[in-house]
């Protein structure tokens, strides 16, 4: 027979036993890997000074996974050398992290191809074209993410603003790696220019891809007297996004550029997206799948939104007059 007291203690530690070992389990630690094509790996991190990086990470945080607390963050970068690709693909992959989180569409390619069992939420253009997915509505395998790409017309739109500005223009300078050379977005471009009657100059960025290899490069289409510059969405141009707008207004090259964070240096037009908020989207994802879906049920997000930006100042020194009918088109105007 138990007494009164001794159930009344039986029930209470009943209760209280499973709140105390509760209390000591360790918090579950997340792992993620981050993979970049060009970025250094000191950069991939928040309050580093990488605008997306930065917005990744903070996103992270907000949704309540926080690095040195219950997520592990490991970074990897290509270096520049596309060469890299398959082998950093299989080196991440075989840690098996929750999540690989990897921007740029043929070093997506290469994860997809390393493995069809670690989650991925990629960064890409159109991933249909490069075959990482057979639909962005619905994925079917191991990878999503986001697409920000328009589409191959996006290419011919750049090249005419780029000729509103200097109608005479018949030589323009095409700067992206060979990857993207080689890739859809590539033969996108030279069939655009070929429309519009324009002979595309691109010296080769060789690898692995620095500051003098790009300086080169654009030093030698200075030397052969395009008359501007197209700059593709290439990660690699990301990094060194600062070496471009300088040189560009150093020679006086108008230059279209695909993202918002070339215009906030002083880029002369911009007709794309801001790719901070693609990696903010990107982490939303990451949030997904480590609270338990599958990259098979989330759908390929696909940017929508491309701004045309004009900064008045930087075509001020360029001595350049922007026509009123692409000012009263722009979405946003730099005095």
């Amino acid at each position: 027979m138990i007494r009164r007291r001794q159930f009344i203690t039986l029930v209470g530690g009943a209760a209280v036993w499973p709140f105390t070992v509760r209390a000591q389990e360790p918090l579950r630690k997340y792992r993620i890997a981050v993979v970049t094509p060009a970025f250094p790996v000191g950069e991939m991190k928040e309050g580093a000074g990488n605008p997306y990086y930065g917005a990744f990470f903070g996103e992270l945080r907000r949704l309540g996974y926080i690095e040195g607390d219950n997520l592990v963050a490991e970074r990897y970068s290509a270096d520049g050398r596309p060469e890299r690709y398959g082998p950093l693909a299989d080196e991440v992959t075989r840690t098996k992290p929750d999540v690989i989180m990897v921007s740029f569409t043929p070093l997506v390619r290469a994860f997809k191809d390393a493995t069809d069992s670690v989650p991925i939420v990629g960064i890409m253009a159109d991933p249909t074209s490069y075959g990482i997915v057979t639909s962005l509505a619905r994925p079917a395998g191991n990878v999503t993410g986001l697409s920000v790409d328009a589409g191959i017309e996006i290419w011919a739109k750049r090249l005419q603003i780029l000729r509103e500005i200097r109608p005479t223009s018949t030589k323009i300078g095409f700067i992206g790696s060979q990857v993207t050379w080689d890739g859809p977005q590539g033969r996108a471009m030279i069939a655009a220019a070929r429309e519009a009657g324009i002979s595309l100059v691109r010296p080769p960025i060789e690898t692995p891809v620095r500051e003098e290899r790009y300086l080169h490069a654009l030093n030698a289409m200075a030397l052969q007297r395009v008359d501007g510059l197209v700059v593709s969405d290439s990660t690699d141009n990301l990094t060194f996004r600062r070496i471009i707008v300088d040189f560009a207004e150093k020679a006086g090259l108008p230059a279209i550029y695909p993202y918002r964070e070339y215009f906030t240096i002083g880029g002369l037009l911009m007709y794309g997206s801001e790719l901070a908020g693609v990696y903010r989207r990107a982490a939303g994802y990451v949030a997904q799948i480590l609270r338990g879906k599958r990259p098979s049920e989330i759908p390929i997000y696909l940017e929508t939104r491309f701004d045309l930006l004009v900064n008045l100042k930087a075509a001020k020194s360029f001595g350049l007059t922007i026509p009123t009918s692409l000012l009263v088109r722009a979405d946003e105007v730099i005095e």
